[in-house]
């Protein structure tokens, strides 16, 4: 199973909790946007070397993907902690666009299937894809998979580490 610290369901809360409280403040501050990137890890270990090593990856991705579509970033905020890692970029683009950037790369690559790269308008909205993210384990919708707990977390765990251990050098 994925090594790594554990953390508890309330330190998961309070990090989702502060995560929403960052994500308002940027909002009001720029009157844009912002894409809120973590990574989807289940279970109680959220963060370790491979993890944050992907994480760093697909921030390099966000970053290049805004710069070749010219949009300015106003601000970059990061946070690292045994919660998962963290980040929130505030881009003078259309909510759509940032949006339609983060679903290409979540989309471009298999460690992308466990980037969670949610885009908020200025409305404090999260927009939606327009498709149904795919089950890691049988290709199913996500969503549907994640309500009926069909995959136990040690499962689910296992995928992600033979994902880390074969995109991650």
């Amino acid at each position: 199973m994925l090594q790594g610290e554990e953390v508890s369901l309330e330190e998961i809360l309070d990090a989702r909790e502060e995560r929403v409280y960052i994500q308002n403040e940027l909002i009001k501050k720029y009157n844009l946007p912002i894409l809120s990137f973590t990574m989807n890890i289940p279970g109680p270990v959220k963060t370790n070397e491979a993890i944050r090593k992907a994480f760093e990856y697909g921030k390099i991705k966000l970053l290049e993907k805004l710069e070749k579509n010219n949009t300015k970033v106003l601000e970059l905020k990061q946070k690292n902690t045994k919660t998962g890692d963290e980040l929130w970029i505030v881009a003078d683009i259309k909510a759509d666009d940032l949006k339609r950037i983060a679903v290409d790369i979540e989309e471009a690559s298999f460690l992308g299937r466990i980037f969670d790269m949610d885009v908020i308008d200025v409305n404090f909205k999260k927009l939606s894809r327009n498709s149904f993210r795919k089950c890691l384990i049988c290709d199913m919708q996500a969503q549907e998979c994640g309500r009926s707990r069909r995959h136990s977390v040690e499962e689910l765990q296992s995928k992600i580490e033979e994902i880390l251990k074969t995109n991650i050098k």
